[in-house]
């Protein structure tokens, strides 16, 4: 197994600040870190911000597939997104692109229970349904999200063989499986969130609604039921139903018909087999992982 990606670009609070100062002095204010994860760094600024700056050059250019296209979707969906107030450029004191974001004050849902994340099963159906309309423009390039299943196949068996020395995988496999077997979209690709995970999810204070979602720096276009994973990720049977008969509510039925939750029940293999291989040093990462896994896994 792995750990978390080690980060190979080099950044720390005094940086940071001395970037707000160079770029953006009239938001300069005090700085707490607050995340540290597999792409990114997250910094609070003051009591009304966040500063979003890359830890992995390989992701590096993330950051900017966020700054093209949130400003868009902050105009559409229901819910906060880190829609940029303010964009860093590259400079010789930090060679990327980096963000400040509005803050939002709620609860990571990577932090609480599926029962208690039950309560957003209806608002996470329509977030999705907003977003999952047809791309159009310069849609950011992503090689392992909107894609079809079929290419994921190698890193899927691979990560299959690895967690096959820990627990049994027949059912993951089957899953797997049934997956690659369902109809492939063949509609136009469809916006996607690409990581929707409860880590990237913001519940309310008293964990009543949604309020936020975060980390779109997997945003590409493709097939929709990359996102519908989430419905394995983030929820337990009965509030995974809730989701789905929401979602169909309110979605072209192309979007969310039989073969689309088949493959969404494989990108959530996909995505929770990921977290299970890579997440050995951390927590939180494999608290989603065992989650995921034991939704896919018939009791």
């Amino acid at each position: 197994m792995h750990n978390t990606p080690e980060s190979d670009i080099a950044s720390d609070a005094d940086l940071v600040a001395r970037l707000i100062a160079t770029q953006h002095p009239d938001l300069a204010g005090p700085l707490t870190l607050v995340s540290d994860g597999w792409d990114n760094l997250i910094y609070r600024l003051g009591d009304a911000y966040a500063v979003r700056i890359p830890r992995r050059e390989v992701a590096a250019h993330l950051i900017e597939h966020e700054q093209q296209v949130l400003p868009a979707f902050a105009a559409r969906v229901g819910v906060g997104i880190p829609a940029p107030v303010r964009i860093g450029v590259p400079s010789e004191l930090f060679p990327f692109a980096w963000s400040i974001v509005p803050w939002v004050d709620g609860i990571d849902g990577a932090e609480v229970t599926a029962e208690e994340r039950a309560s957003i099963a209806l608002p996470l159906a329509a977030f999705v349904a907003a977003l999952h309309e047809p791309a159009s423009g310069d849609v950011p390039a992503n090689p392992v999200r909107g894609v079809p299943l079929a290419t994921r196949d190698a890193a899927v068996q691979e990560r299959l063989r690895h967690l096959s020395e820990r627990m049994e995988v027949a059912d993951l496999a089957d899953a797997w499986r049934d997956a690659l077997e369902a109809p492939a979209w063949d509609g136009p690709p469809i916006w996607l969130h690409g990581d929707l995970h409860p880590g990237n999810l913001v519940l309310t204070p008293d964990l009543a609604r949604l309020a936020a979602v975060i980390d779109f720096g997997d945003v590409t276009a493709g097939d929709p039921a990359t996102d519908l994973a989430t419905a394995w990720l983030t929820f337990d049977q009965d509030a995974r139903a809730v989701f789905r008969a929401e979602l169909t509510r309110l979605s072209p039925a192309a979007l969310v018909d039989d073969a689309a939750w088949r493959r969404a029940r494989g990108w959530a293999v996909t995505m929770a087999t990921a977290l299970a291989v890579n997440s050995d040093d951390n927590p939180r990462m494999a608290g989603l992982a065992a989650h995921a896994l034991a939704q896919l896994i018939p009791a």
